[in-house]
């Protein structure tokens, strides 16, 4: 992300940081030792106090090619030009850089020919809404990349699912059964109205894009409600829809752009809505 503090990074700069880790002529260490090297290096950066690994690599669903995420839970000010003064190649944000909220900024770096991606964890926000979450409270930020949002819940999501490397981080007992029941009504409810919206302002004038756009939201939005009631954590998209059984909605946005016109628009809309309903209950 951009050092200047720019919500999204140009192309040339995301080129730029996957080339270099790509490129690099060798590797120093090996994973474990890498990992080590690096969070070491991470626990020692002022006001941190502690550092996890998320992503793939923490679920156990990585590849060859997946990159590295980490994050960095610091308590009071942190200053990102004590992570630049690290020496890493990449981009490292200002706080807020990725549109501030939860998810308040990070780095796409270049390290020992690796690609990492580290996060920025405010523990006062942490624990602020992980306190909510145990009310079942919550609420959706925008984030790029992300269709639908992001809950405020992910944050304790990555408290439950992450691997602690360094220091102490608080963790959910289990999912609260309060955010089950809430998540699960809102996001349904969020899902509806995103295609009665379509289906009343864009699929009776044609506008293929608007509808196709508003099912893939709407799809992700059930997906989170979905997946809520089961008391299984989110913490992207990447996988939502197989996570919920939704994958199903390719289909009909295949049909919808093979025979277009708004009347096939409504019905793809109305079949969306099925589909969605019978995952709903």
């Amino acid at each position: 992300m951009s050092t200047t503090g720019d919500a999204e990074p140009s192309g040339a700069a995301l080129t730029g940081w996957a080339r270099s880790a790509e490129e690099s002529p060798g590797r120093e260490f090996s994973d474990p030792a890498f990992l080590d090297h690096v969070a070491d290096r991470l626990a020692a950066l002022p006001t941190v106090r502690a550092v996890a690994l998320g992503g793939s690599r923490a679920q156990g669903t990585d590849g060859p090619d997946s990159d590295w995420d980490l994050a960095v839970y610091y308590r009071g000010p942190f200053d990102p030009a004590d992570l630049r003064a690290v020496g890493w190649e990449g981009e490292v944000s200002e706080i807020g850089g990725w549109g501030g909220g939860v998810f308040n900024g990070g780095a796409w770096l270049a390290i020992d020919g690796r690609r990492v991606d580290v996060h920025y964890r405010d523990l006062d926000v942490v624990e602020r809404e992980l306190a909510e979450a145990e009310e079942g409270r919550f609420h959706v930020e925008p984030l790029l990349f992300h269709l639908a949002g992001i809950p405020s819940y992910l944050l304790v999501a990555e408290l439950a699912v992450n691997h602690v490397l360094r220091g102490d981080l608080p963790r959910p007992a289990a999912y609260p059964d309060r955010l089950r029941t809430t998540a699960a009504e809102r996001w349904h409810g969020t899902a509806r109205a995103t295609l009665a919206y379509a289906k009343a302002n864009h699929a009776t004038k044609g506008r293929l894009t608007e509808v196709a756009g508003a099912i893939g939201t709407a799809a992700a939005q059930a997906a989170h409600g979905v997946l809520a009631a089961r008391g299984e954590w989110v913490t992207n998209e990447k996988r939502l829809l197989e996570r919920a059984g939704l994958r199903g909605v390719d289909g009909i946005i295949e049909t919808m752009c093979t025979a277009s016109g708004p009347g096939v628009m409504v019905q793809a809309l109305v079949a969306v809505e099925s589909l969605l309903e019978k995952k709903a209950h």
